[in-house]
């Protein structure tokens, strides 16, 4: 008879020993494992979008008191005579409020225009307040339109309202009906842009080197 230390044993027994060990393995791995932390609301994407569902002004609140110089980065067709050639261009973000930011934008001495972007049911719209350097409104003024569809990337569109159309068509300028507007805001630039058929106009102001603040627009 065999003694107990060479006695072959059952298959079995090796199988419940490997399952018993691979058990504990998974347990001790199992509790090791850190538990996964909710993703914080204050912080990345979530936390973008969240703000600006809030505040759609949100993205240009940071810029509030700061002024910023620009350049002309699409012009065409060029005109002949064109009102920006040899201009410091600057935006001022003068004006902050809840509901509305204006943001005068000086070219060289003309200070003659002031973006107003306000927000309506949720969304932004842009006007451009025109005056004269008395401070009474040009025939030409507040004109824009609402923004269309969501933000995406920082790109807010505004097609010519009703409103505009209207002026423009009065005042002869029908070839600006179908104007549409953008403005582009991320970390590093300011871009406003002006396009239609046939016509693309962009400045773009760099954020990351503000300037001294320009005088008060014309009309206070």
């Amino acid at each position: 008879m065999p003694s107990p230390s060479n006695r072959r044993l059952p298959p079995s027994y090796f199988a419940r020993r490997v399952l018993w060990a691979t058990t504990l393995i998974l347990t001790v791995a199992a509790c090791a494992a850190p538990t996964p932390k909710p993703a914080d609301p204050g912080t990345g994407a979530n936390a973008a979008s969240g703000s600006v569902a809030a505040d759609p002004l949100a993205a240009l609140r940071p810029l509030c008191g700061h002024a910023y110089a620009g350049r002309v980065v699409a012009d065409t067709p060029k005109s002949a005579e064109d009102p920006f050639a040899g201009k410091t261009l600057i935006m001022h973000v003068r004006e902050c409020g809840a509901d509305a930011i204006r943001i005068p934008f000086h070219v060289g001495d003309d200070r003659s225009r002031t973006w107003v972007i306000s927000t309506h049911d949720g969304r932004l719209r842009l006007k451009h307040d025109h005056r004269h350097r008395d401070g009474s409104s040009d025939a030409l003024t507040m004109y824009g339109g609402d923004q269309r569809g969501d933000a995406g990337a920082g790109r807010y569109e505004f097609p010519a309202d009703d409103y505009s159309q209207a002026m423009f068509r009065k005042l002869g300028r029908e070839v600006s009906v179908p104007n549409v507007w953008a403005v582009e805001i991320d970390a590093q630039r300011f871009v406003y842009e002006l396009s239609r058929p046939g016509r693309l106009f962009r400045v773009e102001f760099d954020l990351t080197h503000p300037v001294p603040a320009p005088p008060p627009p014309w009309g206070g």
